[in-house]
């Protein structure tokens, strides 16, 4: 056999398995396609089905309608808007707090050295590592203690709900958060402190700026989070116009929760906007901030 006729059996051996290849791939990327989209389209599917019946519900409904919109916005049977708002106030507040306070005490481990600095580095660590489901009865004696003397802050309060989202998100994000830090050069400081800057002038004025990628994703990590939290939210709260939207779908629906099905799909669409938004609207500074602490140095 010539070269030429081996050279092009080759070619024709190296086309064939290119086009194996991408169609292996998109043979999977459709399948992982459809398996995202699915439960999404059900969802959809059944907030569109007059019925509300999860024992009848089809991908395509027979009469498509917006009954179960009508009857989650203008039922008076439930606080929809309430509960809405309400887990919006809790995810910010608890996202900005817990925001403020990663980033003074990750710059502080990142800059300072202090003696108890990798004890405590580690038992944050080690802290994580237990879940927190494992002190939820110790949370709730303790909140309902607390309530006794402070009012504001105990059971069926805001307050207590978003201070126990503070203790238990903190520490992770500051590993984050310090990891971020650990990649900026302390040149910057050393610079700024040639120059008679205070510590508090160089973290706010030089160091913050560079942190605006990261600060946003723990912000948007936080926020989905605390929004979309349910157990802690159900175990401390007990008033109606108390709940969050996921604690009061759950309550609206109930033993009847196959009744109530198109209704409870409906809240969770609505419920998801929020989310869907702030994803729209930083979805650049959400990548940049996961990728640039990989390849700055």
């Amino acid at each position: 056999m010539s070269s030429t006729g081996f050279r092009q059996r080759l070619r024709s051996s190296s086309t064939l398995q290119y086009k194996v290849s991408v169609a292996i791939r998109l043979v999977i990327a459709v399948f992982l396609i459809i398996f995202s989209i699915f439960p999404i389209l059900w969802v959809i599917s059944a907030s569109l089905d007059p019925t509300g019946s999860l024992a009848t519900q089809r991908l395509i409904p027979r009469n498509i309608g917006l009954d179960n919109y009508q009857t989650l916005l203008t039922s008076g049977e439930f606080p929809f808007w309430k509960w809405m708002w309400n887990s919006i106030k809790i995810a910010t507040i608890a996202s900005l707090l817990s925001l403020s306070i990663t980033t003074v005490a990750a710059y502080a481990f990142s800059r300072f050295r202090f003696r108890i600095r990798q004890m405590m580095l580690r038992g944050i660590l080690l802290i994580q590592v237990f879940p927190a489901l494992l002190a939820l009865v110790a949370t709730f004696l303790m909140i309902a203690q607390i309530g006794d003397v402070v009012p504001f802050i105990g059971l069926n309060t805001h307050t207590a709900l978003i201070l126990v989202y503070l203790g238990g998100a903190m520490g992770i994000n500051i590993w984050l958060m310090k990891g971020f830090l650990d990649t900026i050069p302390r040149e910057i400081d050393e610079s700024a402190m040639v120059e008679g800057a205070s510590h508090w002038q160089i973290f706010t004025r030089l160091i913050l700026p560079l942190l605006r990628p990261i600060l946003i994703v723990i912000f948007i990590l936080n926020y989905i989070s605390f929004y979309g939290e349910f157990v802690l939210a159900r175990v401390l709260l007990k008033g109606t116009d108390q709940y969050t939207l996921m604690v009061g779908l759950q309550i609206f629906a109930g033993a009847q929760f196959d009744q109530r099905w198109g209704v409870f799909a409906a809240g969770a669409l609505i419920g998801a906007l929020p989310i869907m938004f702030i994803y729209i609207l930083l979805q650049d500074q959400i990548i940049g901030g996961l990728t640039q602490g990989a390849v700055k140095g």
